[in-house]
């Protein structure tokens, strides 16, 4: 099977309900060790999300700790060698075009071309507004801003002319190394699906049973390349590896080229070792 198995990297992201205990004190240490065995053990790809300020209102339900993907994936590749670094999601509506395309750019450089940029129109009105950024446009805007990343990313003098930005000739130094950036579009809608065929090169759908999904994508000729990503229920495959392999196979026929793998886990010993439980299930987490 081609199944490509990433995890949702734990600690970087701590939602009520989904987080364990340990992770609230968690930091860089066992942020190291995660990422350095799931590079050793060849995972394709690990995540972090973003949320720049989240209103108090908003804490109890969706949480406050949300470490920068920038810093965080910038960190991280300094300590990986192989396994792809994917955003999960940047909101488009927070940033400039240009300002991804540099950013990030400088990601892909540093990190010797593993950059998946994972990006999603956002659904925090609260975040937006107190952020200055306009909400009621942001999927028109959305659009735009990927047409526009498409038009500067790799290159040294970049020009563009859209809807909502327009910028250049001006210089992008330096700037991503691969020619084509996989960008992965996040969303649970066919208008997000939609924006991912028209406009990614992937889908990261998330909150859909995988019948949704199967029945979303049904409706799309998908391109030969394209990765339809979803993630796991927690996953125990040290104690129950049949069942691990039944959910793998489950998404799979659902439509999906690739996961998100999440863990039942109680501390960063027992996550390693799912890592590695996981790893001996081939030909899973070993598909390049």
């Amino acid at each position: 099977m081609a199944l490509r198995v990433g995890i949702q990297t734990p600690v970087v992201v701590q939602t009520p309900g989904a987080r364990a205990r340990w992770e609230s004190a968690g930091g860089p240490e066992e942020l190291r060790q995660l990422v350095e065995a799931a590079d050793m053990l060849g995972y394709h790809h690990l995540t972090c999300s973003e949320h720049l300020i989240v209103p108090e209102t908003e804490a109890a339900r969706r949480g406050v700790a949300y470490w920068d993907p920038l810093a965080t994936l910038s960190w991280v590749a300094a300590l990986t060698r192989r396994i792809r670094l994917a955003t999960n999601v940047v909101v488009l509506g927070y940033h400039h075009p240009a300002a991804l395309a540099k950013r990030y750019g400088t990601l892909d450089r540093l990190s010797g071309g593993r950059l998946i940029l994972g990006v999603g129109v956002g659904t925090l009105r609260a975040e937006f507004e107190l952020l200055g950024a306009d909400f009621d446009d942001r999927g028109r805007r959305a659009d735009d801003a990927l047409r526009a990343l498409r038009a500067s990313w790799g290159r040294s003098v970049a020009e563009y002319e859209g809807t909502h930005y327009r910028f250049g000739p001006a210089a992008i130094e330096p700037h991503g190394m691969q020619d084509r950036l996989p960008i992965w579009v996040g969303g649970r809608t066919m208008r997000s699906l939609r924006r991912a065929v028209e406009l990614g090169d992937g889908w990261v759908p998330f909150a859909l049973e995988a019948s949704e999904v199967t029945r979303m994508l049904a409706h799309y000729d998908l391109p030969e390349d394209f990765a339809v990503v979803l993630t796991t229920r927690p996953l125990d495959p040290k104690g129950d590896p049949e069942a691990t392999l039944g959910v793998l196979a489950e998404l799979e026929a659902a439509g999906a080229t690739g996961v998100h793998a999440t863990f039942i886990h109680h501390s960063v010993e027992d996550y390693l070792e799912q890592l590695d439980a996981l790893a001996s299930l081939a030909p899973f987490a070993a598909a390049s």
